[in-house]
């Protein structure tokens, strides 16, 4: 299997737990990225933080030591500006949101506004609190659509397990009885986008994650190779747990370049 993976033309890769932790570079990941240049393979990190701008993530890549194009990254927050300009062009946002997407929207041209807004939509932000929280909720029950960039509950920090989006949004959801549409993986409208930004075919691709919930089975719902790594939030053991399983399971991407 392993010589199926190597042998694939393009690359979807998540970030946290696979290419880093916090701002610790993990093993093996420059041996993969060379290897990727020398194969001249096509590669894409994906990210279902909402946090980062392109320019921030090449930076944060950066400062590790790997200079990355910044054409190079798909996130949730450009995902959820595409799709709300795609269904709305040049809709009216309240976004409780960090600055990656803040300026993805603004990209997309959207408006962000907290004055009759068609869409509110929330992203992983230190920024929260309880105005916002409450202004959400009174926009929701005004008419709002209510939008998340991604399904994740919990997240890697600095310090341990911190909450991530789903967690934020569930205040909003209870008190509005509206249940938020999110974007980010396992959506497979992010995977159509990755693979439109890669010009990959979806049988020449492979995404390597390290979550079960979000990485694998967005592979194969989209019908794309999935490789688990072990290198992040996911032990070999719990594997099991689940009614799927990926194509194949790795230490870490440095295995691949081996």
């Amino acid at each position: 299997m392993l010589d199926i993976i190597r042998n694939k033309k393009a690359f979807i890769c998540d970030m946290d737990g696979v290419i880093y932790h916090g701002s610790k570079l993990l093993d093996g990941v420059a041996e993969f990225l060379n290897w990727i240049k020398v194969n001249d393979k096509k590669f894409l990190f994906l990210t279902n933080s909402s946090e980062r701008s392109p320019r921030q993530l090449h930076q944060k890549l950066l400062d590790m030591g790997l200079d990355v194009s910044e054409n190079c990254f798909m996130t949730s927050a450009i995902a959820t500006a595409l799709f709300i300009s795609q269904q709305m062009p040049g809709a009216r946002v309240y976004a409780v949101a960090a600055h990656g997407l803040s300026e993805a929207l603004l990209e997309c041209g959207c408006v962000l506004t907290d004055k009759n807004p068609d869409y509110v939509v929330l992203g992983e932000t230190k920024e929260y609190n309880y105005d916002k929280l409450e202004k959400a909720i009174r926009l929701v029950l005004g008419g709002a659509r209510l939008i998340g960039t991604n399904p994740d509950a919990s997240g890697p920090g600095e310090g341990g397990i911190v909450p991530a989006c789903k967690s934020l949004m569930a205040p909003i959801e209870l008190a509005t009885g509206r249940l938020a549409y999110y974007i980010g993986k396992p959506n497979p409208l992010i995977m159509r986008n990755s693979l439109k930004k890669l010009d990959a075919q979806r049988e020449d691709t492979a995404i390597i994650g390290d979550r079960m919930d979000t990485d694998i089975i967005a592979g194969i719902e989209s019908e794309i190779t999935t490789v688990l790594v072990l290198s992040g939030i996911t032990k070999r053991e719990e594997v099991d747990n689940f009614p799927y399983r990926p194509s194949i399971i790795l230490n870490g991407v440095g295995d691949i370049a081996k």
